[in-house]
């Protein structure tokens, strides 16, 4: 077994190390540099292995210059942030073969654009600030999320940039579409409070949705005392109908026998015994009660300003309590363990209508998270 495993190790390192040249046969020279120093920090001496950090990494080097070249010369957006990432790129190699000293020995020297870097960087950080500016004026909420993808490119170049902190903050309020949940109390005839599904929804759409960053949710106390100077959508949650404590009880009498029990014994005339034989049975009657509640929550989103319905869903929820309970005539030997378990339980009260009402709910819940990270996902 040993063998085996040794055997496996080799052939999964070696087609480690023949990646490294298809990536060079295949142009990609950055890659097999990668690679193949990645090879020469398990195995110093692997000549495959160097051989092709040899042959890649003047051509990566060359091919990334070239791209920083080309890009300076021309006229193209963000060309800056693309010569970062070439310079970048470059340093990587730098640092991954200086942790190699299989790899150092092929390229003693390897190129280093470090002195580079920070002009870049500040070139970088103006020119996604400027692009940011001129996204943010447009006005829409897309471009609002442009600007405040580009104001965090620059962040990323240069922390702290110019006034690109509240460029962020400016940019994310436009681009975020704001939602008021209205979630609806349910009919006060009943002794019966939605609070625990409410809740649930509402701290799931606070604290834990995180499908699309641009979407906030807010309840209508929260819109208003933040001032919102407009709402985008109503997201509107119900209880279209409910019903708890729906009970039904069925009843059921049955007879079951055993053949072959031992039901005593006789004396035989040379003194020793013998034991009979016989069919037992017995007549069970067991009742179940169940207690049904179910109900249908319709989720509807509106357009704030059209009032056009956008979504229109309805989920529904169920939840059956039940009770078993039963009793015997006969010989109980004619029943199995779990018969003969019923027949020791008795008849017991179903939960209170808000238990139930809970119950039911938890399915509800489990549609509408799922249905709300669907439909938001793309905005």
């Amino acid at each position: 077994m040993k063998k085996i495993y040794v055997f496996l190790a080799v052939i999964i390192f070696c087609g480690a190390c023949s990646s490294g040249k298809k990536a060079y046969e295949s142009g990609n020279y950055y890659e097999a540099v990668m690679q193949a120093v990645q090879r020469l920090r398990q195995n110093p001496n692997h000549n495959k292995s160097q051989e092709t950090l040899r042959v890649s990494y003047p051509l990566a080097v060359e091919t990334l210059e070239q791209e920083a070249r080309n890009r300076l010369s021309s006229n193209a957006p963000y060309k800056y942030k693309m010569v970062l990432r070439s310079y970048q790129a470059i340093n990587r190699m730098n640092e991954e073969i200086r942790r190699a000293p299989g790899a150092l020995s092929v390229v003693p020297n390897p190129v280093n654009y470090s002195s580079k870097i920070p002009e870049m960087k500040q070139l970088a950080a103006e020119e996604s600030y400027a692009a940011g500016l001129d996204a943010l004026a447009r006005d829409t909420r897309v471009d609002a999320k442009n600007a405040y993808l580009l104001f965090r490119d620059a962040q990323e170049f240069v922390p702290g940039y110019k006034d690109v902190a509240s460029k962020l903050d400016e940019s994310l309020f436009k681009a975020t579409l704001k939602v008021v949940v209205d979630q609806m109390p349910v009919p006060t005839m009943y002794d019966i409070s939605a609070s625990f599904f409410q809740d649930k929804i509402e701290e799931y759409l606070h604290s834990q949705y995180q499908s699309n960053p641009f979407v906030k949710f807010y309840t209508a106390e929260e819109a208003e005392s933040e001032k919102l100077p407009y709402v985008d959508q109503y997201l509107r949650i119900m209880f279209d109908d409910f019903a708890v404590g729906e009970t039904h009880t069925e009843k059921r009498i049955e007879t079951f026998s055993r053949d072959s029990v031992v039901v005593g014994e006789v004396s035989l005339d040379d003194g020793s015994k013998q034991k009979v034989y016989n069919t037992v049975s017995a007549k069970m009657t067991t009742w179940r009660k169940e207690v049904i509640s179910r109900g249908l929550v319709r989720m509807e989103v509106f357009d704030a300003n059209s009032k056009a319905v956008l979504s229109h869903n309805k989920f529904p929820g169920e939840f059956v309590w039940f009770s078993e309970w039963g009793n015997f005539n006969g010989d109980e030997r004619a029943l199995d363990d779990n018969q003969l378990k019923v027949c020791q339980l008795n008849e017991i009260p179903p939960p209170p209508p808000q238990t139930m009402f809970v119950e039911f709910t938890r399915p509800i819940y489990n549609q509408i998270v799922p249905a709300i990270n669907n439909f938001y996902r793309n905005y």
